[in-house]
């Protein structure tokens, strides 16, 4: 967490450029500086300062992940819109299928008959078999155009109720889209918040600032570990050491709201990536990774074991080991290894909970 908001000043064309990106959101930011407030910004107590600009953060994390959820359902709706759209144009053309048939065998059935009755041609023909067979063949046509209603009544009805499932399934995605463009505004208009606040303070404020900072989670660390949470390091399995070789090799990438890389990541969706670049599918947000994966005690933390974070589970990232993680921090900030204790940490979830960790492990080297 050292030096954060310092160098989120020395960024602020980045998170500028960042706040054009698709945006999340669930609570709404505070009130930004008004007028006369950025020398209240600069003579307010350090602890209180740090305390609302943290809020801030959680506000517009919290926000982030309720848009990645959606983001989340709106592409699954998508795809499901386009299931039901196939499956209605094949439904649609087995019902024209069956309408040309019925009229292929009305015409073939009218140029087979007569007025005469086949009993009548049966007695006249001069080769009564011959007639008996053409009678056969008449019928044969009867029941199969029978048939063929019957399949032209079933294939309507699919396609009726197709196209009702379709409408419904493209009215939740238009709904979504909406929520979503919702989140994204919200979001937006809380990180602008925080930027005003920052842009708000003097270089020597800030310095002060990010020293407290600092400061404070080396305390939370030091208290973490004296507190025999953790016990004695683990290996990973194969996969957890292939996410996170995959997560340190992003280390020094932008951290961007809704991103899940290749060039920028928020927190999430580096994690969900790193698993997934280990062949293993996980939830995208850090709440549906709390909610939806094996919980381990901490005792138990293993390498590539996710670590969630604040009492929403709004916040997640990679354990590294020796009380370290990997993680893609807030607006403004890299990619970076920090202390486990950076934020309060809630509890881990393992992805792969059923493997076996690997005999031999060597950590991946920090080249950042």
């Amino acid at each position: 967490m050292s030096g954060r908001l310092l160098r989120l000043v020395c960024t602020a064309a980045v998170t500028a450029s960042a706040l054009l990106a698709p945006v999340p959101a669930t609570a709404a930011a505070g009130p930004g500086p008004g007028p006369g407030s950025a020398r209240q910004a600069n003579t307010r107590p350090i602890s209180e300062l740090l305390t609302d600009l943290q809020q801030r953060y959680r506000r517009a994390e919290r926000a982030t992940e309720a848009y990645n959820a959606t983001s989340e359902k709106l592409k699954k709706q998508r795809a499901e819109v386009a299931r039901l759209d196939g499956r209605l144009a094949l439904a649609r053309l087995a019902v024209h299928g069956s309408r040309g048939e019925i009229g292929r065998l009305a015409r073939q059935q009218y140029r087979s008959s007569t007025e005469i009755s086949r009993y009548v041609r049966v007695l006249l023909a001069r080769d009564p078999q011959h007639a008996l067979d053409e009678g056969h063949v008449i019928g044969q046509l009867a029941r199969g155009r029978a048939g063929t209603l019957r399949r032209l009544a079933g294939a309507e009805k699919q396609a009726d109720e197709l196209a009702r499932t379709a409408r419904a399934a493209l009215r939740e995605q238009t709904a979504l889209a909406g929520r979503q463009k919702k989140e994204q505004d919200d979001v937006r208009g809380q990180l602008k918040e925080i930027e005003k606040l920052i842009a708000s303070l003097s270089a020597g404020r800030l310095a002060e600032l990010a020293e407290f900072e600092r400061g404070g989670a080396a305390a939370a660390q030091r208290r973490f570990l004296a507190s025999g949470t953790l016990s004695g390091e683990r290996a990973p399995t194969d996969a957890g050491d292939r996410a996170l070789r995959y997560a340190v090799g992003q280390i020094g990438k932008p951290y961007e709201w809704g991103a899940a890389g290749p060039g920028s990541y928020d927190c999430s969706g580096l994690t969900s990536r790193a698993w997934e670049h280990a062949g293993q599918a996980i939830p995208r947000t850090s709440q549906q990774q709390w909610a939806r994966l094996r919980h381990v005690p901490l005792k138990r933390l293993r390498p590539g074991d996710l670590v969630i974070y604040f009492p929403e589970a709004t916040h997640v990232a990679l354990y590294l080991g020796d009380g370290m993680v990997v993680q893609a921090p807030r607006p403004g900030e890299k990619i970076k290894v920090s202390p486990i204790a950076s934020y309060p940490v809630l509890g881990a979830v393992r992805p792969d909970p059923g493997e076996e960790p690997l005999r031999r492990y060597v950590p991946p080297r920090l080249g950042r």
